[in-house]
């Protein structure tokens, strides 16, 4: 059992709580790091996929997490800073150079999306996003001078300062690098008066206002970076999916980004790489499960000699190969966790580490879910 005590007020907004917290993101950065070394290339490629999702995640988690804003238009701001990126890139800019303009394009997008949600909140915030992306959409169907329509765009591989990131493991790296950025700036935003001023306004607006928090300016900020870290993310996202085309960036991404924070934790930067984790790694687990459940079930038949074990087994493969059926677990597991886990994958976690950090002097009243009241339920 382990009781960290406090000693000064800076604990509190330390960007690692004490050398524990250290030695473990450590041990975990090497893990990270040696991990491309010992996985086949097929996995290293779906690794990179959780990269890019975190990056999205972070991006999202800091309006819908901290600011209390919902939006079901952030794949419209991952399709701007994709198209973006890629035209540049087509067009001769360096990089770097592509990066930092599709970034600050899709910034000035956010800022235009937040200043007329200014007033909005809840489902009708999430109706003018929803528009907003529906909008988005129809531009790179008919832009096509820009964004070729349907006819798509073929993104290469980055080269940076001379140095292509060809294969994978470098790709990784460079996905792992990007992130890391991502998270050290938005921590230290969130420590620092812009992110204490973002989770009042997510709290209560009416405490912040009367705290002297300006509501405009700080949702404004709050639109803005998350839309710049998604335009960060999309630049990436070309890279990897390497063909753009205007279907990919639908509502459907929207709602699994907001799928992804919501199963993560919200509120919490570690929830949003939980997410990740398990919208990127979800797919290609129901794919392998696909193709090996039937081949496994008929050796199991043949070895045993009970037949029907193999028609089961061809029948949940074919089932899982179905189009709706990853949208349905998706979809299922949103429900389960809603119902059974508020908190995420995050929060069970944390529930875990102390239930073990307490045993076996835990009591039950611990994990007691607490009543949860609404905003119209404060005022009585």
């Amino acid at each position: 059992m382990r009781f960290p005590f406090k000693t000064s007020y800076n604990q509190d907004i330390r960007l690692f709580r004490d050398r524990v917290d250290v030695f473990w993101y450590g041990l975990l950065a090497v893990a990270v790091l040696v991990l491309p070394l010992l996985m086949d290339e097929y996995y290293v490629g779906e690794s990179t996929w959780v990269f890019i999702y975190g990056i999205c995640g972070v991006s999202l988690m800091v309006l819908v997490g901290y600011t209390g804003l919902v939006s079901l238009g952030h794949a419209a701001f991952l399709g701007i800073g994709a198209y973006a990126h890629a035209f540049f890139i087509m067009h001769g800019a360096p990089w770097v150079v592509a990066v930092g303009l599709a970034v600050a394009i899709t910034t000035a997008c956010g800022l235009i999306v937040g200043l007329p949600a200014l007033r909005m909140t809840g489902i009708y915030l999430a109706i003018a996003t929803l528009a907003f992306s529906v909008i988005i959409q129809e531009v790179f169907s008919r832009w096509e001078s820009v964004t070729h329509g349907f006819a798509g765009m073929k993104v290469d591989r980055p080269v940076i300062f001379g140095v292509a990131f060809a294969d994978d493991r470098s790709f990784y790296y460079l996905c792992l690098f990007f992130l890391v950025i991502v998270l050290w700036l938005t921590r230290n935003l969130l420590r620092a008066p812009t992110g204490r001023a973002w989770i009042a306004i997510r709290d209560s607006e009416i405490a912040a206002q009367s705290m002297g928090v300006n509501l405009a300016i700080y949702k404004s900020m709050a639109f803005a970076y998350s839309a710049g870290v998604m335009g960060l993310a999309g630049a990436l996202f070309a890279h990897k999916i390497a063909f753009l085309a205007p279907d990919i960036f639908n509502i459907l991404l929207s709602i699994q980004f907001l799928l992804l924070v919501i199963v993560g934790g919200l509120g919490s930067l570690h929830g949003a790489l939980f997410g990740a984790v398990f919208v990127a790694l979800l797919p290609p687990l129901i794919a392998i499960l696909r193709d090996s459940i039937p081949d496994s079930m008929a050796e199991f038949a043949a070895a045993t000699g009970i037949t029907p074990v193999a028609s089961v087994g061809a029948a949940v493969g074919a089932f899982l190969a179905k189009p709706g059926v990853e949208a349905g677990i998706f979809g299922l597991i949103l429900v389960l966790v809603i119902l059974l886990e508020p908190l995420g994958m995050y929060g069970r976690w944390l529930k875990i580490k102390l239930f073990f950090s307490t045993f076996p002097m835990y009591k039950a009243s611990t994990f007691k879910r607490q009543k949860s009241y609404m905003r119209s339920e404060r005022l009585r």
